[in-house]
């Protein structure tokens, strides 16, 4: 889930346009002179000036952004008032690089508007800005507002208010109360000038030169620097985003447990890829938290080795073959059975039919062996022609890697993209009636989404059935920082209804055989403590295997300063029953500026 902040991705909207949920009334006075920026705040999230004309407002400009489409500067008023909860600052929003100066004293004429990052159909918080405006600089050379500091006693430990059930959950109407509430202390700081101290990076730097600090050192802090993601209840409220109005390649370059050292200090935005977010002026010095990606044990003889790894995309035109190989063979340890996610087709994103993907397997398989590790083989269904979603004409896919000399893969014919793969009773066991099959392929659960990969192996003459999944996307949810409280997760839908049918699957192979082993992995985009996992496990006939790790090392991707879990492996009661198994979520990939994946690999290792 990218970001693109600096991108003008929405026209401005009158908050009472965007928001038909929200009714805002318009209670300004006909000619709105002699206002402050204060007033032109007001106490709410949306101004009681929206759509209207303001004259003559008057503040220092404490920074300016003079690159992309969103091109103004920030103004505040060295005199507040005494109302914590309006803020002193506001975006001034001049299209065009601004023809002031940093420190300059001006006044303001313009239009108010709400300006809704990414559109209202986002569900995000508006942003108030002062727009079409005519300056007036008074004076040049005067001392910039000092900073407001955000530290771990001035953020709230609650997060949001509920939002009014009468306004469809919005909170745009609600009178802040940035004592209480994190999400209403940075918005009454919205548009002004703040200041973060010694802060540790919780999210690494993107490709958009963005980086997550926590201003709270000990939120649910993991073991390895970063902030959990525990519960919808627990969003780590000390979470902030760091931009910089400085040049890209001076950004820093940043790992999860690193700290920004000093004091890093620029306006309060807020913006459709992580809300608010202080935009540096001045930015923190970088100190190496020695941040080292990790390797899992070794399977013995007698252990079985399963691995699921989300490889992003993959296809013959990327440059990340080596790195891939490199992590299953050391950091992984030559897993005897690999589960690939986002296996694309031979000719990546062109979309001219092609759905074979040998070309990627194979490509993938020889870097591998080039590293030193086993000459795998695979298994795998090509899909419908642009029927499973993800980046178009990708065709992506899941792909079992094995190693044949430590395990077999039972290949029994009638497995096709369209066909759904049974269960049958043969000698009082369980067997696939196709290996490799899909499960259910033509359930509407499925909808421009990956169908779920079955396969049958055997370890040591132990059958061992393996589910590759890849479910529905959270693309489409409303984000934590969302103007709807709580937030819409919209693609839950989809992906309970997929959650159903994998468990149901599971089920089928254990009615008939009690004790089989059972193995259901892959990027089920969902966290350990939702219902999407709640439905894969049902009535114990799955057990999702990443809860057996302490709490401070769930978690297998890192959004927005949350570390979280969205890769699973879950295991039916035979492989549970014994605690007879290791679980590893092997970090090389989500914690670091230069991963070559969003996701961590999970390994599974136990003894059939």
């Amino acid at each position: 889930m990218p970001s693109r902040s600096s991108a003008r991705l929405a026209a401005l909207t009158v908050a009472a346009v965007c928001s038909a949920a929200s009714t805002v009334a318009l209670t300004s006075p006909a000619q709105a002179d002699g206002l402050r920026i204060h007033d032109v705040q007001g106490t709410t999230r949306t101004s009681p000036y929206a759509g209207q004309k303001v004259t003559d407002v008057p503040g220092i400009v404490t920074a300016t952004r003079t690159y992309g489409s969103s091109r103004g500067f920030w103004l505040q008023d060295p005199t507040p008032d005494d109302n914590p909860a309006t803020s002193e600052g506001v975006f001034v929003f001049t299209s065009s690089t601004p023809k002031i100066a940093v420190g300059d004293s001006v006044t303001v004429t313009g239009t108010v508007s709400e300006y809704v990052p990414g559109g209202a159909s986002t569900g995000n918080q508006s942003l108030t800005e002062i727009t079409k405006p005519t300056v007036t600089t008074v004076s040049t050379g005067n001392a910039v507002p000092a900073p407001v500091v955000i530290d771990a006693k001035s953020v709230p430990a609650a997060y949001t208010p509920a939002g009014d059930t009468a306004a469809s959950g919005s909170v745009n109407a609600l009178t802040l109360e940035p004592k209480k509430y994190a999400l209403d202390y940075y918005e009454s700081l919205e548009g002004m000038n703040v200041q973060v101290d010694d802060v540790r990076v919780v999210t690494a730097t993107d490709p958009y030169s963005e980086l997550w600090v926590t201003v709270k050192p000990h939120e649910n802090r993991t073991r390895r620097g970063g902030s959990l993601y525990a519960s919808y209840d627990d969003q780590n409220t000390g979470r902030l985003q760091i931009q910089s109005l400085g040049a890209t390649a001076d950004f820093p370059v940043a790992n999860v447990g690193d700290t920004l050292t000093g004091t890093t200090t620029g306006p309060m935005d807020y913006n459709q890829y992580g809300g608010y977010t202080l935009v540096a002026s001045s930015l923190g010095t970088l100190k190496s938290g020695g941040l080292q990606r990790e390797t899992t044990q070794k399977q013995s003889r007698g252990e079985l080795a399963v691995a699921t790894y989300n490889v992003e995309n993959l296809d013959p035109s990327d440059a990340t073959f080596d790195a891939h190989a490199a992590a299953i063979v050391n950091n992984l340890q030559s897993p005897d059975i690999v589960s690939l996610e986002e296996i694309q087709d031979n000719n990546g994103a062109t979309d001219d039919g092609t759905v074979a993907a040998d070309v990627t397997v194979n490509k993938l398989i020889d870097a591998i062996v080039a590293a030193g590790g086993p000459k795998y083989d695979w298994r795998s269904i090509n899909p419908v022609n642009d029927q499973d979603g993800g980046e178009p004409g990708g065709n992506i896919r899941q792909v079992f890697l094995f190693n044949p000399e430590r395990v077999s893969f039972v290949d029994r014919a009638g497995g096709d993209s369209t066909t759904a793969v049974g269960v049958t009773k043969v000698h009082g066991k369980a067997q696939l009636t196709a290996s490799p099959g899909r499960v259910d392929p033509s359930n509407s659960a499925w909808t421009s989404s990956r169908k779920p990969l079955a396969g049958e192996f055997v370890f040591r003459g132990k059958t061992v059935f393996v589910i590759a999944n890849h479910l529905n996307s959270k693309g489409g949810d409303q984000g934590l920082t969302a103007q709807y409280q709580p937030p819409t997760r919209s693609s839950e839908v989809q992906r309970h209804a997929q959650a159903a049918l994998v468990n149901a699957f599971a089920k089928s192979i254990l009615d008939v055989q009690k004790n089989a082993n059972v193995i259901a992995l892959g990027d089920m985009n969902d966290f350990d403590f939702s219902d999407t996992t709640k439905i894969l496990q049902g009535d114990g006939e799955l057990w999702s295997a990443i809860q057996s790790l302490p709490r401070s090392e769930r978690y297998t991707y890192d959004y927005q300063g949350n570390q979280q879990v969205l890769d699973q492996i879950l295991i039916s009661p035979a492989i549970r029953r014994g605690c007879d198994f290791e679980y590893d979520s092997v970090h090389i990939n989500s914690e670091f500026h230069d991963q070559i994946s969003d996701h961590d690999p999970q390994v599974l290792r136990f003894r059939p």
